[in-house]
């Protein structure tokens, strides 16, 4: 049992006693004590004040007293008015420790055939554009959202809606066939992705010239020359024989998206993200129709004059919604009730989130609601994981004027970086070009993946490619390589002889004892970052965990010890601390280098 969770249950039994207070032990919360008080850990004791019908000073110490006579693990306390500060017996510290170690899967809850199964989307690529720094950010948490679930003990399924479907994808494709000459991936050199965005490019390109022309020429306005525009007009008749089957336009429709698709493939395992289940839009798109004519017979969505279906949510306090154009083609929210009915179709979802920026919130609340309506169980209560965007020096990304931050030209850039830093400051001499790559991807990538989720989701972020590569302060790197110090520690150790005995007896010193404390949060960190849905408490546990072993580290000397039993606890903590920092950077999808 942790030191918090016997120092709730020895509280819970002393207000018993003493007050006749039934207090459930998991009410009770012991936080770190402040460093300018004596103590380990702090229970706040105004919760029974009332039932004691005396002062907090007072009620602190009968508390105090009572643990002190009854509880082994509490050596002596003070009080700071309702504050009860707790100094835990010093060699009780050496137990924790030992239990941690035996604990191969400390701070992960295993999930089992009744636990909760959560689904968890992420990336919802378009497929007329590769990924790019947005999609970096949306991915990354998505993945590290679903890991932190699965430490919590869910059933967790990740999933991916593609979004290959819809005009902006039939854009490319008219592109192609006017200016493409019958390019491929293969003869043009370029990943499938790529190549496609670029003919979406070109069609704006095209598209803003002839809208340009048509006003210089006919003296027509914007909106009329966008509306007039035979580009455009081409374009939605492509849409139109699409959504009726065309066997030429399908055919080129596969055949391209094919190529999107072995290029997203190349960048998703570069990126270290995956997916359990893959959803395509012009798969669920029919479903959604389905749906929504099913709700228009119950009467739960109308019908206009001109046949477009809507959904009245004005009772809600939100607007009118339309679901179906007056052409019978969908909107994205018609998709989104079809992707939903195929999912809640090919599993038992108990808990549905959607992890999409900050910038769809009235999307998502709407689809909530029309779920619910529709009679998804859990419609009400899905989660739109609400992130905030990633901001660049430059302002925003337009990926239709090709103004983006590329997702596989920053990874490959961060890699690049990361073997210059590591090569000037000497992190990787004596190692083979070969060991020196390795080290740059893990870095590299770990780099940028950290940099990303150390902030909280909730808030939008400038993304500063140099800063996250220093490997000094909060950034990746700095946890990594005194991940791979640590392991050199241990390395070192077992070539010198030097194995773990019994350190039971040690009384722990300062610094020992704050970092088994640092050790005995994760758990706790792990939970509060699958309830609040929050990487960035993960990421910045790791970096706190981190310092505290560099204070450690620097203040008791390990290999140089000569007393064997407090070698063995110094070592022992050393193990713990690599495992427990690697456990908390694979949360975040981030690997961790054995030598650097």
């Amino acid at each position: 049992m942790s030191v918090d969770k016997i120092i709730s249950s020895a509280v819970s039994r002393a207000v018993k006693e003493l007050y006749g207070v039934d207090t459930p032990a998991e009410s009770i919360v012991p936080q770190a004590t402040r460093k300018e008080f004596e103590g380990n850990m702090t229970v706040v004791v105004f919760p029974w004040v009332k039932a004691a019908r005396k002062s907090p000073e007072a009620v602190g110490a009968e508390i105090g007293a009572w643990l002190e006579a009854n509880e082994p693990a509490v050596a002596r306390y003070n009080v700071v008015k309702g504050f009860l500060n707790l100094v835990i017996e010093p060699t009780f510290w050496n137990g924790v420790l030992a239990s941690i170690a035996a604990d191969k899967d400390y701070g992960f809850r295993k999930a089992d055939d009744k636990s909760p199964l959560v689904m968890v989307e992420y990336s919802s690529p378009n497929t007329n554009k590769p990924l790019h720094l947005g999609h970096v950010r949306n991915n990354l948490l998505g993945y590290s959202l679903a890991e932190i679930l699965k430490a919590c003990g869910n059933r967790v399924v990740k999933t991916n809606i593609v979004n290959d479907r819809g005009i902006h994808i039939c854009k490319s494709m008219l592109a192609w066939q006017k200016w493409g000459e019958g390019a491929t991936p293969e003869s043009a050199g370029v990943k499938g992705d790529h190549l496609i965005g670029d003919y979406y490019v070109a069609f704006d390109k095209h598209y803003r010239a002839e809208v340009q022309q048509l006003m210089d020429e006919k003296g027509m306005s914007k909106e009329e020359a966008e509306a007039a525009s035979p580009l455009m007009a081409e374009a939605r008749d492509m849409l139109r024989r699409w959504e009726a089957g065309d066997k030429e336009v399908r055919a080129l429709w596969e055949m391209m998206n094919g190529w999107v698709y072995a290029g997203f493939d190349a960048t998703y395992r570069r990126m270290g993200v995956d997916f359990d289940k893959i959803y395509y839009e012009s798969q669920t798109y029919l479903e959604g129709k389905e749906k929504v004519l099913e709700g228009l017979e119950k009467g739960i969505m109308y019908r206009k004059d001109d046949g477009s279906v809507w959904a009245d949510l004005t009772a809600d306090g939100l607007d009118h919604k339309l679901l179906l154009r007056s052409d019978g083609t969908s909107v994205y929210m018609t998709q989104d009730i079809g992707t939903a009915k195929m999912r809640f179709a090919d599993y038992p979802i108990d808990k549905m989130i959607y992890v999409v920026g900050n910038e769809q919130n009235y999307h998502f609340q709407v689809l909530s609601l029309l779920l619910d309506k529709l009679g998804f169980k859990w419609g009400k209560d899905l989660v739109h994981f609400s992130y905030g965007m990633v901001e660049l020096p430059s302002g925003k990304m337009k990926s239709r004027e090709g103004t983006v931050v590329d997702a596989d030209d920053l990874m490959e850039s961060m890699v690049r970086d990361a073997r210059r830093v590591s090569d000037e400051m000497g992190k990787i001499q004596g190692m083979s070009d070969e060991e020196k790559d390795a080290v740059a991807e893990i870095v590299g990538l770990g780099a940028l993946k950290y940099f990303l989720l150390k902030v909280d989701p909730r808030k939008n972020m400038m993304f500063n490619p140099e800063e996250s590569i220093d490997f000094n302060g909060n950034t990746g790197p700095f946890i990594q390589y005194a991940y791979a110090r640590m392991r050199s520690v241990l390395r070192r150790a077992a070539e010198a002889g030097h194995s773990i005995g019994d350190y039971s007896q040690v009384t722990p010193c300062e610094r020992e004892i704050a970092l088994i404390q640092r050790l005995t949060d994760f758990p706790s960190t792990v939970a509060e970052a699958g309830r609040s849905y929050s990487p960035a408490l993960i990421a910045n546990y790791a970096y706190d965990l981190v310092k505290e072993y560099n204070q450690f580290y620097h203040d008791c000397p390990i290999l140089r010890e000569e007393d064997a039993a407090r070698l063995s606890l110094r070592l022992e903590l050393t193990e713990v601390t690599a495992r427990t920092v690697a456990a908390a950077m694979s949360l975040l999808g981030i690997r961790v280098p054995e030598r650097m």
